[in-house]
């Protein structure tokens, strides 16, 4: 097997430079460079950029190739798919590849009840859909979300986002009938506890005798939205028992319960929904990323009756669903199912979380680790009586990583927190030199 990583420039090298350079004359700033190397190819968990550097990929693209890069199969359907029919769009001419795709989304999603599905291009467009279908199947037009979410950059979806920065500067006005509660961050629990299921039910207490009494009708929302993990907020996953108490809490009122699996879905967290970690059934759900191995695709996946009563040509768009993103996500689908990748996941996180724990018991600086399955990060501190965030430590690990051959990403309410996005069908020797890579930086840098 070829040495991996192997780096055989300083990074950036020369020709990624240039193309960076490039880069930063032809495209705004506001479109962000997390790492400076310009990719040439990929197989699996390995990147190669422009100047011949071979790099340990923890990132999949955030999430998004779950199954490796350019894995065969997915490569071929693709090819074969894209000989027969690229596009038509599904509102001018019907195609097999995306009615079937929404009879298999609504057969693997929760809940045993009928279902229907839509297929869009990205997150944040399945999030503003999931929000129209609330609005106009119910009549109510107000949304609840929480703080430190992400739910996409398009108005809509970036209006229920719950961090400012980067997200919304200088975006205003966003739109009306958003409204935010804490969400349970217990390791920086709003309410002070130190006790993580306390923490959970002080969130549903809040919006019960808060919320729902200083800020907005109950009667009037529509639905709540949350991420069952949150992502970009830094993988906070929430007490076992808040989604049940949330789920309760919306069923008392009439609302919706918008299950944003964008991130989270097909696996990354040893589930193949993360939501089913908390045994609850929501009546929407959200996904992309993962769906279809680096295609632009996402998906809705509601209830029947918010869904089969919608008017006519108020939902879609022109590429929703291509046919090929489409073929493709069957064969993702088929992968999972077939190579058992939710069982190689729940194994995979397993592996990462007794490496990580170890970490946080040898390094100061890291002061929880925390997620679901392989879908896992750690928050760095300056110490961990204060708890106060350490940004500048996270980035000087990352940077160490990429200078040593591995990928990385940042995510977190104060941008302290380092994700793990590896390949779900990453080889044993390549996770643990990524993770020796990653111990050695934090060693550094601890």
């Amino acid at each position: 097997m070829a040495k991996v990583p192997n780096v055989v420039t300083p990074i950036p090298g020369p020709k990624s430079q240039a193309l960076i350079d490039q880069r930063s004359e032809l495209v705004p700033p506001g479109v962000y460079l997390v790492q400076p190397v310009s990719i040439a190819a990929s197989k699996g968990c390995i990147l190669t950029d422009v100047d011949g550097n071979t790099l340990l990929d923890f990132t999949s693209g955030i999430g998004v190739t779950s199954l490796g890069h350019c894995v065969d199969e997915i490569v071929e359907t693709i090819s074969d798919q894209a000989g027969k029919l690229i596009h038509s769009c599904i509102h001018v001419a019907n195609y097999e590849p995306y009615v079937t795709l929404a009879k298999r989304l609504t057969e693997i999603t929760p809940g045993g009840f009928k279902k229907r599905a839509l297929m869009l291009n990205s997150g944040s467009e399945a999030v503003e859909n999931a929000v129209k279908i609330v609005r106009q199947s119910t009549g109510r037009k107000n949304i609840l979300s929480f703080e430190n979410s992400f739910h996409g950059r398009t108005y809509m979806a970036l209006t229920l986002t719950g961090k400012w920065d980067p997200y919304k500067v200088g975006l205003e006005p966003f739109v009306p009938g958003v409204y935010f509660t804490p969400f349970p961050y217990s390791y920086r629990c709003p309410w002070g506890t130190d006790d993580k299921e306390e923490c959970g039910k002080a969130a549903i207490h809040h919006i019960e005798k808060n919320i729902f009494k200083t800020q907005v009708d109950p009667g009037t929302v529509g639905a709540v939205i949350t991420e069952p993990v949150q992502g970009e907020g830094g993988f906070i996953d929430p007490p076992k028992d808040f989604l049940p108490m949330l789920k309760e809490l919306c069923e008392e009122h009439g609302i919706m319960l918008i299950d944003d699996e964008v991130q989270t879905g097909f696996g990354r967290t040893g589930k193949m929904w993360a939501i089913e970690h908390y045994g609850v059934e929501p009546d929407l759900m959200t996904m992309a990323k993962a769906i279809a191995s680096g295609l632009p695709l996402s998906a809705v996946v509601a209830r029947d009756d918010l869904m089969k009563d919608i008017y006519p040509g108020s939902l879609g768009g022109t590429f929703g669903g291509n046919p090929v993103a489409c073929s493709t996500a069957l064969k993702v689908i088929e992968i999972i199912k077939r190579e058992k990748i939710v069982d190689k996941a729940a194994k995979l996180g397993k592996k990462l979380r007794k490496r990580l724990d170890e970490f946080h018991s040898k390094y100061e600086p890291i002061g929880e680790v925390r997620g679901l399955g392989p879908m896992l990060a750690m928050e760095f501190v300056k110490d961990r009586k204060s708890k106060k965030p350490d940004p500048e430590t996270s980035s000087a690990v990352m940077k160490e990583c990429l200078k040593n051959g591995l990928m990385t990403l940042k995510a977190g309410l104060y941008n302290n927190a380092i994700r793990l996005h590896p390949p779900l069908t990453i080889e044993d020797e390549h996770l643990e030199t990524g993770l020796g890579i990653l111990e050695k930086a934090i060693k550094k840098h601890a």
